[in-house]
């Protein structure tokens, strides 16, 4: 009988832990197919597999960056309105249970920088400028984490264009509500773009951007240059077409 008992006893967490080995055999599977399909540019199919994995596991910070990172991209793409807007926010509540449960990691503080910036699309002025303080923080606080994070070296250097952009009467109607945004400049936003260029040479927005800066800057052939240098990049994500395409519009305005 005691014989019994102790092998019923030993027995009893193979059988308990038999349906956590499955889930955790099921979501390697199931982010090794998410990745995959992503490096197929099939995002739309890629995002299901990180909210199964979120089913399974629910505090898996790296599907909760990647179904942000996608909810928003996928939702920019949307021409119904409603339906952007519900993406975006859907990228935003990942994006903040992951900060949730890590807020030091790199990735997540990106995954709040990034989602941010989509939610400012469909803010009113008032809050943009709001979520443009929220935004830059983000962006330092990836950094401070990991200093070598190009995609946070390139959202700086967004934030930095974007509000150094801003006209005197959104920087009036800024102080006004909020006292002064944080400094920006051209030269910041340059120096965040060729940081970022320089952490990843292949990575086809920073090209863009940073030419936008230089035909800003009135550096026409610093512009020209660096379109061509981007059009030879190869696509590495499924958003780069459209880069392409903007790339070789401005260009265009640029040579006529």
């Amino acid at each position: 009988m005691i014989r019994s008992i102790v092998a019923l006893v030993l027995f009893l967490p193979i059988i308990a832990g038999a349906p956590f080995i499955a889930a955790a055999q099921d979501v390697a599977g199931l982010l090794r197919q998410a990745g995959q399909l992503e490096a197929q540019f099939r995002e739309e199919e890629a995002l299901p597999k990180y909210q199964e994995v979120l089913r399974l596991q629910p505090h898996q910070v790296a599907a909760l960056c990647r179904s942000s990172d996608l909810s928003c991209r996928i939702g920019n793409r949307q021409t119904n309105r409603d339906r952007k807007i519900v993406m975006f926010k859907e990228g935003y509540a990942y994006a903040l249970s992951a900060w949730r449960l890590d807020s030091t990691n790199s990735e997540v503080s990106i995954a709040m920088a990034f989602s941010l910036a989509r939610m400012a699309l469909i803010q009113s002025g008032k809050e943009r400028i709001a979520t443009a303080r929220d935004i830059k923080r983000y962006a330092e606080n990836a950094i401070r984490y990991d200093p070598r994070s190009y995609k946070a070296w390139h959202i700086l250097g967004r934030w930095n264009y974007e509000v150094s952009s801003l006209n005197p009467l959104e920087k009036l109607f800024a102080r006004w509500f909020f006292g002064a945004l944080p400094e920006a400049s051209l030269d910041e936003a340059i120096a965040g773009y060729e940081k970022s260029m320089s952490l990843r040479p292949d990575f086809m927005l920073n090209y863009y951007e940073l030419a936008r800066c230089w035909r800003r800057e009135g550096q026409k052939d610093k512009a020209i240059r660096l379109l061509h240098q981007m059009d030879n990049l190869k696509d590495e994500m499924y958003d780069d077409r459209e880069v392409r395409q903007q790339g070789r519009q401005l260009l265009k305005e640029l040579e006529d």
